[in-house]
C-alpha cells in the first residue's frame, strides 16, 4: 500500500512540474469551458436573426431554438474530449512511464523489495487524480456558466446529468492515459512512445467508425455519432468496428445524457464496452513484467 500511494504522489507532483502537462491541461479546461460560451453565442445569434426575419414578415416558423433544454450548451465539449481531452491523457500517460525509464528511475525502485503492479497502479491512480480534477474544474466552471445563461441554477436531475457527462469523459481520458502508459513502457524509443498511440487514436477515431459508417471524415468531428450505413456489408462491418471504436461509443452515451434528441441508441451498451475498455486497459497495463519496466531506452 505504501508503494502505491507514493507512487500516486509522485506521479501527482511531476504532472504539476512539467510545462507540457501545464498547457494541454490549460488547454483542455479552457475549450470545454469555452463550449458553453459558444453554444450561447450561437443561440443569441440565430435568434437574432431569426427575430428580425418574423419583424419583416418573412417567416411563421417557430425559433429552432425555442425549449432547448440547458444541457444544448454543454453538447459541443463532446468533441472536445475526444480530440484535446485524449491527446492530451495520451501524452501524460507516455510522460508518466518514459520519464522513469529515461531517468533509469523505475530500475532503481524495482532493485528493491517493491510490487511492479503497486508501482503502475499508482502511478495510474496519480495520473487518473489530475484528470478527474481537471474535468471536474472544467465541468464546474461550464455548470457555472450553463447556469448564468439560463436565469438559474441547474436543477438536480440535469446537474446528474453533468455529472454523468464528466464521469464518462474521466473513463474514456484515463483509457488513453493508459495506452499512452503502455506504449511508453513497451517502446525502445522515445519518438515511438509517442508517434505509435496517436496512429492508434487516429485509428479509433476515424479509420474505424469511416468504415464502418463510410461517412464523410469532416462528419466524424460532429459532437455525435456518425450515422451507420444499411446493407450487407456495412450490417457486417459495424458489428465488428462498433464495439472498437470507443469516440463513437462516448458520442453515443454522452449524447444520450445530454438529452440530445438526435441520438438514438442504448446508453447502457456504450458506456459498458467504455468501463470494459477501460478495465482491458488496465489489466494489460499492470502486468507488464518487471524486466520490461526496468528496461533503457535506444537512443
Amino acid at each position: 500500500m505504501n508503494t502505491f500511494m507514493v507512487s500516486a504522489r509522485h506521479e501527482m507532483l511531476n504532472t504539476r512540474r512539467a510545462r507540457t502537462a501545464h498547457l494541454l491541461l490549460f488547454v483542455f479546461v479552457g475549450m470545454i469551458i469555452a463550449s458553453s460560451i459558444i453554444g450561447w453565442v450561437t443561440n443569441r445569434t440565430v435568434t437574432g436573426v431569426y427575430e428580425k426575419v418574423v419583424a419583416d414578415g418573412l417567416t411563421t416558423a417557430p425559433n429552432p431554438f425555442a425549449g432547448v433544454t440547458p444541457l444544448y450548451y454543454l453538447r459541443n465539449a463532446v468533441i472536445y474530449v475526444v480530440l484535446i481531452g485524449s491527446l492530451m491523457a495520451i501524452v501524460l500517460g507516455v510522460q508518466a512511464t518514459l520519464r522513469d525509464r529515461k531517468a533509469a528511475t523505475t530500475d532503481l525502485v524495482l532493485s528493491r523489495p517493491v510490487g511492479s503492479v503497486s508501482r503502475l497502479l499508482g502511478q495510474l491512480v496519480g495520473l487518473a487524480g489530475v484528470l478527474a480534477a481537471s474535468i471536474a474544474i472544467s465541468f464546474f466552471v461550464s455548470w457555472v456558466i450553463i447556469s448564468v445563461i439560463n436565469g438559474s441554477p441547474l436543477g438536480w436531475p440535469n446537474t446528474g446529468r453533468v455529472i454523468g457527462f464528466a464521469l464518462l469523459s474521466w473513463v474514456l481520458l484515463t483509457t488513453f492515459a493508459l495506452l499512452g502508459m503502455l506504449t511508453g513502457l513497451r517502446s525502445k524509443q522515445e519518438t515511438t512512445a509517442l508517434l505509435v498511440p496517436f496512429v492508434i487514436w487516429s485509428a479509433v477515431a476515424f479509420v474505424l467508425p469511416q468504415i464502418g459508417t463510410a461517412a464523410r471524415p469532416v462528419s466524424l468531428l460532429n459532437p455525435v455519432p456518425a450515422v451507420s450505413s444499411t446493407g450487407g456489408y456495412f450490417d457486417i462491418v459495424s458489428m465488428i468496428t462498433g464495439p472498437v471504436s470507443v469516440t463513437e461509443q462516448f458520442k453515443t452515451a454522452s449524447s444520450i445524457i445530454l438529452r440530445d434528441t438526435t441520438v438514438t441508441g442504448n446508453a447502457a451498451f456504450s458506456i459498458l464496452i467504455l468501463v470494459g475498455v477501460l478495465a482491458v486497459m488496465t489489466v494489460i497495463v499492470v502486468a507488464t513484467p518487471r524486466s520490461r519496466m526496468r528496461s533503457g531506452l535506444n537512443e
